[in-house]
C-alpha cells in the first residue's frame, strides 16, 4: 500500500529486469546496469504494448545493454472499486469517458518516487493532440535529461485537474487523433533514445539528419552506381569532400524550400 492506495505493478524492460530462475545462473553472464542510464516511465492501461518496436534494432540493443531503461506502470490497479474503474462520464455531459484525476494522481505518485523534483531533469508529459508539437529540439532536451515520465491518455482524455495539479506538459505527435498515447510514446522515446551517447554507432549521423540543422536531410544513395537507368550524382563519386558537402547542403536547402518552407525561418546556421 502507498498512501492508502494500491501500488500498481511497475514492469522493467531490458537488462535490469529481474525474474526468478529455477536454476542458478552464472553471475558472470548477468548483464550490467549502466549507472546513470536514461530512464523512461510510461503510465498506461496497456503495459503489454511495450517495449513494442522499441525492443528492436538499435533501441532494442541499447535497452539490452542498459544504456537506457524502460518501466511501465499499469494504470488499472489504481482504479476504483471492485472493477478497478479508471474512468467516468464527462462532467457537463457528452460522449465517451474521461480518466479520473484520483486514479491518475495515484499512478503519478508512484512514478515520481525515485525521480528528481526538477522537471528539467525529468519532465512529466501527457501525450495529447492539443499539446505542443513534438520536434527534434524537444527530443534533444529530453535526451539531455535523466529520464522522462509519459502519461498515455485514453478515451476522451484526462481530468484537467490532475494535469493542472502536477503542472504536466502536454505534447502532441501531430495534428491527428490516435486511440491512445502508446504509439505516440513509442515514437517519441525512439526519437529521444537514439540521441543518447552510445546508442548510435556514428554520432555524426545525428548531426547530418533531417531537422538537426533546421533543414531536411539531403538525398542518400548507395550501390549499384546505376539502377533502372538512374545514376548516382557524379559529385558523390568524385572523392572531393568539399564539393560533396556543398552539394549536400544545396540539396538540403532545395528540399526544405520545396517541402517545408516553414522551417527556413527557424533555421540555425552552424556556419554563422
Amino acid at each position: 500500500m502507498t498512501d492508502g492506495l494500491p501500488k500498481g505493478p511497475l514492469r522493467s524492460h531490458g537488462r535490469i529486469s529481474v525474474s526468478a530462475r529455477a536454476v542458478p545462473c552464472d553471475l558472470m553472464e548477468e548483464p550490467l546496469f549502466v549507472k546513470g542510464a536514461w530512464r523512461a516511465k510510461i503510465i498506461t492501461l496497456f503495459p503489454d504494448a511495450f517495449p513494442g518496436t522499441l525492443g528492436f534494432s538499435l533501441t532494442g540493443k541499447a535497452l539490452d545493454m542498459g544504456l537506457w531503461v524502460l518501466n511501465t506502470i499499469d494504470l488499472r490497479p489504481f482504479g476504483i472499486g471492485k472493477h478497478r474503474n479508471v474512468d467516468d462520464t464527462p462532467a457537463g455531459g457528452g460522449a465517451g469517458m474521461v480518466l479520473r484525476a484520483d486514479v491518475v494522481d495515484a499512478a503519478l505518485r508512484q512514478a515520481v518516487v525515485d525521480k528528481p523534483k526538477d522537471r528539467k531533469r525529468c519532465p512529466i508529459v501527457y501525450l495529447s493532440p492539443r499539446g505542443r508539437p513534438f520536434d527534434q529540439a524537444m527530443a534533444q532536451e529530453w535526451a539531455a535529461a535523466e529520464g522522462i515520465i509519459l502519461l498515455c491518455g485514453r478515451f476522451e482524455g484526462v481530468d484537467q485537474r490532475v494535469l493542472d495539479h502536477w503542472d504536466i506538459q502536454e505534447v502532441s505527435l501531430g495534428d491527428f487523433v490516435l486511440t491512445g498515447g502508446e504509439i505516440a510514446a513509442q515514437a517519441m522515446i525512439d526519437a529521444t533514445v537514439r540521441l543518447i551517447p552510445g546508442v548510435l554507432g556514428n554520432y555524426a549521423s545525428t548531426e547530418e539528419e533531417s531537422f538537426s540543422g533546421g533543414l531536411l536531410e539531403h538525398p542518400q544513395y548507395t550501390r549499384p552506381a546505376e539502377w533502372e537507368g538512374r545514376e548516382i550524382p557524379s559529385v558523390l563519386r568524385s572523392g572531393n569532400h568539399g564539393e560533396i558537402a556543398k552539394w549536400r547542403r544545396a540539396e538540403a536547402e532545395r528540399l526544405t524550400r520545396q517541402r517545408r518552407p516553414d522551417l527556413l525561418g527557424k533555421r540555425r546556421d552552424p556556419a554563422v
